[in-house]
């Protein structure tokens, strides 16, 4: 464990890539081989569940720290952060760590412990607390509270892990992917020498674009590209191999059991099948919303009135293993035309095609551009002909060209501190437009919260002009007198009968700070409805 927790020190020190490979590689060639899948099971978002509830960690920590619960509440909305806010008060900086156990040994105490009544839980937390110096507190901490978030992206994961074991970046990027359990698997059989079958399960690493960058005649012969639409559902590899029929998210998810449906293409597709393509939801020769589709996510049991209701479709884009040959080495094009091949010849429902279209001139490609919110996209992909189909986020080959956001003016009336090193200042917002009825006038009705798209100096600012115009406190949350007015911009918009207004809003954020308008100049809610999608 302290080498672990020193390892976070070394990351949490620096913002450079070089240094944060030489400090996971220094940690890979020295850990024990079960503390090192736990490692990457960390850093790849399979952390263990939350051992406590948060109320009694507090209520204990306050009592640990002979401190009134009032005032461990207070330095936890300064600090921002629970687990560190903790770490300050029960753990002594200067102490020397005296904890012998590893890490896999303290997550294998932590998942036993699950089972025992919340007393004997409270103890072995405590008694971790004593032997523990700050950041290795800091660490079981985040552990504990099932809020480990360490910033090691999958490629400083994959990169580090190549120059500790001398493995590909690529072939080490493919056997990370996947459904594995750091409980009951082994660094030699995730790493170092994997069951040909286990891999037989994986999806493959999904080939991520940036946003375009430039402007479209600097990417060369138009003739050299194709667009698609971006269409607004979620990406999925549909997989077919050993019989059996599965369907992986770019979250590295298996979602098979939450659509049931695609059992049917157990019969019609061949072993050694991977396809690259979009889920939406698609009923009566139309394509539905987001919003549709989240109500088929993340659901244990599948009725057959949401099947009815909500019924899917797979739109690919891309094939990447046919007749068990792997095709991503082939060029995109050589892809396209196999896949529009295979789409075809299935002739499925469940199957569509996304369609490619070639490019003559690049106007084409910004009339394409101007009607993709109308053809219910969220934008474009750009993609050259003779391109392979690569590992994560690449530069050059592929492009992704969003469509702007939707925007409206919405009147602050909530604040609540920020977090991290925003968290001596009100920087999480909630918005409010104006709504009128038969019954009542104009009221304000919150519609969204956003904490990003200000500078510093606005943060201050509005900061300080919250301090002022408090008009209530609830707990750490204040109303605020509504004066200020915003241009909040999102993605998407949907009816919502859970949110008072009746309409939630996908992504949003605040793109700037309106002084030009007095709060009688916000929009209203019928506004905002109005920006809905016709069916």
């Amino acid at each position: 464990m302290n080498d672990f927790a020193h390892l976070i020190s070394e990351l949490d020190r620096t913002n450079k890539t070089n240094q944060k490979v030489d400090a996971l590689v220094q940690y890979f060639n020295k850990a024990n081989n079960k503390d090192k899948v736990w490692a990457i099971a960390l850093f790849s978002h399979r952390r263990p569940k939350r051992l406590i509830k948060t109320t009694s960690l507090r209520s204990m920590a306050a009592k640990s720290a002979e401190i009134p619960l009032w005032l461990f509440e207070d330095s936890y909305h300064i600090v921002g952060d629970l687990a560190e806010t903790i770490s300050h008060l029960v753990c002594q900086k200067g102490r020397t760590h005296d904890n012998a156990l590893k890490l896999h040994e303290l997550i294998s105490h932590m998942i036993d412990n699950r089972e025992e009544d919340e007393e004997k839980q409270l103890a072995f937390i405590i008694s971790q607390w004593k032997s523990m110096d700050f950041y290795s507190c800091f660490v079981f901490n985040k552990l504990i509270t099932g809020g480990f978030r360490i910033g090691v992206s999958q490629k400083l994961m994959t990169r580090s892990l190549a120059k500790s074991t001398g493995i590909d970046e690529d072939v080490i990027a493919y056997r990370l992917m996947g459904d594995w359990d750091p409980k009951h698997i082994t660094f030699e059989e995730l790493i170092l020498n994997p069951d040909k079958d286990a891999l037989s399960y994986k999806p493959y690493p999904f080939y991520l674009a940036y946003a375009l960058d430039k402007k479209l005649d600097e990417l060369g012969s138009p003739k050299d590209w194709f667009y698609e639409y971006k269409w607004d559902g979620i990406r999925v590899q549909l997989i077919k191999r050993k019989d059996q029929v599965m369907m992986w998210s770019r979250g590295e998810e298996l979602i098979t059991n939450q659509f049931p449906e695609i059992q049917a293409l157990k019969d019609v597709l061949a072993n050694g099948t991977v396809l690259d393509g979009e889920l939406l939801v698609y009923k009566e020769n139309k394509m539905g919303s987001f919003n549709d589709l989240q109500k088929r996510l993340g659901r244990k049991n599948v009725g057959k009135k949401t099947l009815e209701q909500y019924p899917i479709v797979v739109r690919s884009y891309d094939l990447l293993e046919y007749n068990t040959r792997d095709l991503r080495n082939e060029t995109y094009d050589q892809r396209r035309i196999q896949l529009e091949s295979l789409v075809e010849k299935l002739n499925h429902p469940l199957i569509q095609l996304s369609d490619r279209y070639h490019i003559q001139k690049w106007e084409e490609v910004h009339h394409a551009y101007q009607n993709a919110r109308s053809n219910r996209s969220e934008g474009l992909m750009l993609k050259q002909r003779n391109t392979s189909y690569k590992i994560g986020r690449k530069k050059g080959d592929w492009w992704k060209w969003k469509v702007e956001p939707l925007t409206i003016d919405a009147v602050l009336t909530y604040a609540m501190r920020g977090h991290g090193r925003r968290s001596n200042l009100f920087t999480d917002y909630t918005f409010a437009l104006w709504k009128s009825s038969e019954t009542s006038q104009n009221e304000l009705v919150t519609f969204a919260k956003a904490y990003s798209g200000l500078t510093d100096a606005e943060f201050k600012e509005v900061d300080a002009f919250i301090k002022k115009n408090t008009l209530e406190r609830f707990g750490p949350v204040r109303s605020v007198q509504p004066e200020l007015v915003f241009e909040i911009a999102f993605e998407g918009v949907a009816n919502s009968s859970r949110h008072k207004s009746g309409v939630a809003v996908r992504f949003p954020r605040i793109l700037r700070w309106r002084k030009d308008k007095s709060i009688n100049e916000a929009n209203t809610v019928d506004d905002l409805k109005s920006l809905i999608p016709n069916e």
